[in-house]
């Protein structure tokens, strides 16, 4: 029989500590091995207890969750860390998963997900509760593109197509060939993912390139 998953249960509000550990109890691959009830005791208790994963709130006194996490990962300790928060914000998961945190779950949908998140995490996985993907997902979608990184011909000619100029008109505007222009174009329409000119117009809008 496989040995039950070893876990540490760090979090401030002891109430929620109870309610996990007998949750966790009700299923015999889980262990509660030791609890913290900030990210200080948690470090200290990972020092001297062998533990698997740690169930890491990311509000807590005395140290916080993320700097217990980039403790964690300094240290190097050998522990998947899965955080438990009631932060649902696309900041805060991006941070923790960018910081090293193997997971992210809200509180409110512990008792759906737990269960498949610690094993998911144990076996090497990343895991992201329903809701945490679609909020990231979400902000992937609507996050506004960069302004490219434009060289000051590339602004010249870009302005002048925007303004309706034919080729070899912009080309006797800045003195250059025919074939040049076209090469400028090629690559303006590549590196602003652009397939068509009313899409190098909107560029031009947002970014005030109209010359």
């Amino acid at each position: 029989m496989q040995e039950p998953l070893k876990i540490l249960l760090a979090d401030d509000h002891r109430v929620l500590r109870t309610g996990l550990k007998l949750l966790l109890s009700s299923q015999g691959d889980f262990q509660v091995v030791a609890e913290a009830s900030d990210g200080r005791e948690a470090l200290k208790q990972l020092e001297t207890t062998p533990v698997d994963i740690v169930l890491l709130d990311l509000s807590m006194p005395v140290m916080g969750g993320l700097e217990c996490l980039r403790e964690i990962r300094a240290r190097k300790y050998p522990v998947k860390v899965l955080i438990l928060t009631m932060y649902s914000e696309q900041q805060y998961i991006k941070e923790v998963m960018m910081q090293g945190a193997n997971g992210y779950l809200c509180k409110d949908t512990l008792d759906s997900e737990l269960f498949q998140a610690l094993h998911t995490v144990a076996a090497g996985g990343r895991y992201l509760g329903e809701k945490e993907a679609h909020v990231l997902i979400d902000s992937l979608i609507n996050e506004p593109k960069e302004e490219a990184e434009l060289s000051e011909r590339e602004r010249e000619v870009l302005a002048l197509l925007v303004h309706g100029y034919s080729l070899s008109v912009i080309a006797e505007k800045l003195y250059i060939s025919i074939k040049t222009v076209s090469t400028y174009k090629t690559r303006l329409m590549q590196k602003l993912g652009c397939t068509q000119k009313s899409e190098l117009v909107d560029y031009a809008l947002r970014h005030n390139i109209l010359g």
